[in-house]
């Protein structure tokens, strides 16, 4: 089936790539050798699967730019909650898990230039959406995987790539542009609207570590907070970033 090229709005120019190939890679490794920067989107053609990437220049520490990650989340939240049925539910699970209708149909992957180092500024950042469209052959058959969905089979047969990708980069500088004025505060609160696992049991694993309890939100950073037994620990969202370039 034929699909049009998304338009981007102004700001983003978009840049795209065959279906065999990772959207969110060749955005990593243009950004890297400077082909590639502010404002730049790379997508995949591949038909079944919305594949697309955003590379940003933070003017801001690691620290505080990864809170893009949460950013970039929201607004697939919103992307989705205005192109889907009344009936279908998006939600999240930290720190970058897309759901719909309770089951796993995606994820956003983050990546940041430099070292693991929350005071650097890095030169670059890449915000990658992956998500499963339609079933295509080699995937699991209905129910072998119950946990995970794709969106033609949740009541958005009738979305395309396109429509995805467009809203998607809309939704993300409308919520960047909200960020860049007022800070976190209002992320956080769309971001906690739709939390899968709000106040509920939870069971993260993050760089080695797994950090069980209640989940309690996220801190001014981003960072996902759980209550376990009688203290409060935080699952670091730097450690859910690639560092392509460094450790």
């Amino acid at each position: 089936m034929h699909q049009p090229d998304p338009t981007f709005p102004p700001l983003l120019n978009g840049h795209d790539v065959p279906g065999t190939e990772s959207a969110f890679k060749a955005a990593c490794d243009r950004a890297a050798v400077g082909e590639l920067g502010a404002g730049d989107v790379v997508w995949s053609r591949h038909a079944s699967r919305i594949d697309v990437a955003i590379i940003l220049e933070p003017e801001v520490p690691l620290e505080t730019a990864v809170q893009m990650l949460p950013v970039s989340m929201v607004a697939i939240g919103d992307c989705l909650g205005a192109l889907t049925p009344p009936q279908v539910g998006v939600t999240f699970t930290w720190p970058g898990d897309i759901r719909v209708n309770g089951a796993n149909a995606g994820n956003m992957r983050a990546a940041a230039s430099g070292k693991r180092d929350a005071t650097a500024i890095p030169d670059w950042m890449v915000l990658g959406l992956g998500l499963r469209h339609r079933r295509e052959a080699g995937d699991p058959e209905p129910g072998m995987v119950p946990d995970q969905t794709w969106l033609s089979e949740e009541g958005c047969e009738e979305l395309t790539r396109t429509e995805i990708i467009e809203s998607f980069s809309r939704h993300f500088l409308t919520w960047l542009n909200d960020w860049n004025e007022d800070g976190f505060e209002s992320v956080h609160a769309s971001w906690l609207f739709r939390a899968e696992e709000r106040d509920a049991n939870i069971s993260v694993e993050i760089a080695g570590e797994t950090i069980s309890g209640l989940m309690q939100g996220l801190d001014d950073s981003g960072n996902l907070l759980v209550q376990c037994d009688s203290a409060t620990r935080a699952a670091m969202l730097m450690d859910a970033f690639e560092f392509p370039q460094g450790s």
